[in-house]
């Protein structure tokens, strides 16, 4: 797909300099961890994934503007670790995770809602940490207000019920990211003629294709289809660590390609169990698919174990640190803690906003595409 946003970086005209050029002029301290923060007030981290949501709920009380020490994420961690968006998923439970219709979806559909309610009080509890955004625009807006901007997102692909109207209702909601693992239209076989079209559908509302824990067929199909860039919010790279989530080279050649991004994982299981072992990953992702389609996610109060010297949000600049340390330029830096996340929000409202002239909502059933298979 043609990378939508080349204005961001115009050609010098005839006696300029490059835009580039008094950015990495910018003096920095001598003290890696200084340079590291000085860099990320200007562009902070958006965390990819997070399931603070989910941890919530089973909270009788909670105050995250003075610090929770029940959960891995709370204001003042957000605020030491310097991160400007954070995208928090919206969980399933297990026996609702591989459900594709029936009592199965309709509890899929009825967990997301609760957990979309839950988002919106805590964002409205927090005023003065927390702001809900659901475009590049508005997490732009947060930033520049000293907010961290929340994003709805990833939901799984049962929260739909097999219907593109519940998808209508949840981006109608807020939703900005969709799973596409865990049902019939999007299995190891691949799309389905329905997924297909939940796909141009995803399209035409602006919600973007997560494809972490995806089949690889899945995968390259979605790639081949979707008009925006994709996400893949917790993948690091299977040459490295062969996790069923992560993406073989193949993949994150292709992924780069269609300019979508690779969001790296902080969990041990998935990265190795040190901060080293993560930068490893940003280090062959960056080589193999461009520095274009690389990003971050905490993965925070999940289950997952956290490599060491990453246990929470307050530890991101660390990371940055040993990034600068390997020798990553101002700009590839920037592009991972913030601009690729960015651009693919920017690519997916304006690519919405064209396709909604074209192209009516669809009404297209799974009974009728794929013969009610389940």
């Amino acid at each position: 797909m043609a990378d939508l946003q080349n204005e961001l970086h115009p050609t010098a005209e005839a006696g300029e300099l490059p835009l580039e050029a008094p950015f990495e002029e910018t003096p920095y301290a001598c003290d890696p961890l200084e340079r590291a923060r000085e860099l990320l007030t200007d562009h902070p981290v958006a965390d990819g994934y997070g399931t603070l949501p989910w941890v919530l709920r089973g909270l009788p009380w909670y105050d995250l503007e003075l610090g929770e020490s029940a959960v891995d994420t709370d204001i003042p961690r957000l605020r030491e670790g310097q991160v400007g968006a954070v995208l928090w998923a919206l969980r399933l439970p297990g026996d609702t995770a591989e459900g594709a219709g029936g009592d199965a979806g309709r509890r899929a559909v009825a967990v997301t809602l609760e957990q979309i309610d839950l988002v919106r009080a805590v964002v409205d509890a927090h005023p003065e940490g927390l702001r809900a955004a659901r475009t590049a625009g508005q997490v732009i807006d947060a930033r520049n207000c000293g907010r961290v901007a929340v994003l709805l997102g990833p939901a799984g692909a049962p929260a739909l019920d097999d219907s593109l109207g519940v998808l209508r209702i949840l981006h109608s909601l807020g939703l900005r990211v969709l799973t596409l693992a865990g049902t019939s239209w999007a299995s190891e076989a691949g799309l389905s003629r329905f997924g297909e079209e939940v796909v141009r559908e995803m399209n035409r509302l602006g919600v973007v294709a997560d494809l972490s824990g995806a089949s690889d067929a899945t995968i390259v199909r979605t790639l081949t289809l979707s008009k925006a860039p994709v996400l893949c919010t917790r993948s690091a790279a299977r040459a490295l660590r062969p996790h069923p989530d992560n993406l073989s080279d193949e993949l994150l050649s292709a992924l780069g390609r269609a300019k979508g991004v690779c969001m790296v994982p902080l969990t041990a299981d998935q990265t190795g169990p040190a901060l080293t072992d993560v930068a490893d990953h940003l280090d062959h992702i960056r080589a193999v698919a461009g520095p274009h389609a690389v990003a971050l996610s905490g993965v925070y109060d999940s289950p997952a174990a956290h490599p060491e010297g990453l246990p929470d949000p307050s530890a991101y600049p660390h990371l940055v640190t040993e990034l600068l340390r390997r020798g990553w330029p101002d700009t590839d830096l920037t592009l991972l803690t913030w601009d690729n996340l960015q651009r693919v929000l920017r690519n997916a409202d304006f690519l919405s906003r064209a396709a909604r002239s074209r192209r009516e909502p669809s009404t297209a059933r799974l009974t009728e595409l794929d013969g009610g298979r389940g």
